[in-house]
């Protein structure tokens, strides 16, 4: 097993289990105690694990922002459900926004077949997903790339928003928090996505469960902003009742 791969496990097993054991992690994955010490100590590193003596706890505050290629390894099956249920909420002739992430790729991956439709996007992936194919107009924002999220940022990407409209924002988001709002560990990734929904008559947030109680650096949105939330059944009962106790319509897969 890669590195990668299995720090990307660690990871799943902490979001599932709020802590790792050293022993356990060893046992489950065939390698060394020595290895999996070596792998908590890079995710700690990087902002992704708290050390714990004989293991690790999981960070409930994002501060990191991952790249593309790890965050698509993260719950992976939840987001293609969660792609499969956005896609089903696009018709043809519309207008959307699709955000730069993993989720929202999965998103661009099941709306092939639409009509008709005009995809706006800072997302390098999602404008790579998209490219050629029939029926769709591509609207790729403008800007500075950043490396992680191969998302173009900046004011060039805000000014370009303030000229058109869309019917639907899809915005995938690091963290989700009932009282603080969605967030993300960067400030000009958060500006972009603010313009996205200044311009859009429906926000649609799609996170995995993981995103919920936490809370990242720089806010985009309050949460009475959403309209919708898609994410997957194993968002707590409690948090479930906040949400729709909110007005917010949540739909589960």
């Amino acid at each position: 097993m890669l590195n990668l791969e299995r720090r990307t496990k660690i990871l799943e097993l902490l979001e599932r289990h709020g802590q790792v054991a050293v022993m356990d992690l060893s046992r489950r994955f065939k390698t060394s105690e020595v290895t999996i010490r070596n792998d908590l100590k890079d995710l700690h590193q990087h902002g992704l694990v708290r050390r714990a003596h004989g293991g690790a706890v999981k960070v409930a505050t994002v501060s990191i922002d991952p790249s593309l290629k790890i965050k698509a390894e993260l719950h992976a099956d939840e987001k293609r459900r969660i792609g499969a249920a956005a896609a089903a909420l696009i018709n043809d002739g519309e207008s959307i926004i699709l955000d730069s992430g993993t989720t929202t790729q999965q998103i661009a991956r099941q709306i092939k077949h639409k009509k008709d439709l005009k995809v706006i996007t800072n997302g390098l992936n999602i404008a790579m997903e998209l490219f050629g194919v029939k029926d769709i107009q591509l609207i790729l924002l403008g800007g500075v790339v950043r490396q992680n999220s191969l998302s173009a940022v900046g004011h060039f990407a805000e000014d370009m928003l303030g000229q058109l409209s869309a019917d639907k924002l899809f915005l995938a988001v690091d963290a989700c928090d009932v009282e603080f709002g969605l967030s993300t560990p960067n400030v000009e990734e958060s500006q972009v996505n603010q313009a996205m929904a200044r311009i859009a008559s429906e926000k649609i947030l799609v996170a995995d469960s993981s995103k919920f109680g936490k809370r990242s650096l720089s806010r985009i949105v309050p949460l009475t902003e959403i309209d919708t939330i898609i994410t997957d059944r194993a968002l707590p009962l409690e948090t479930q009742t906040e949400l729709r106790s909110r007005d917010v319509e949540l739909i589960l897969v």
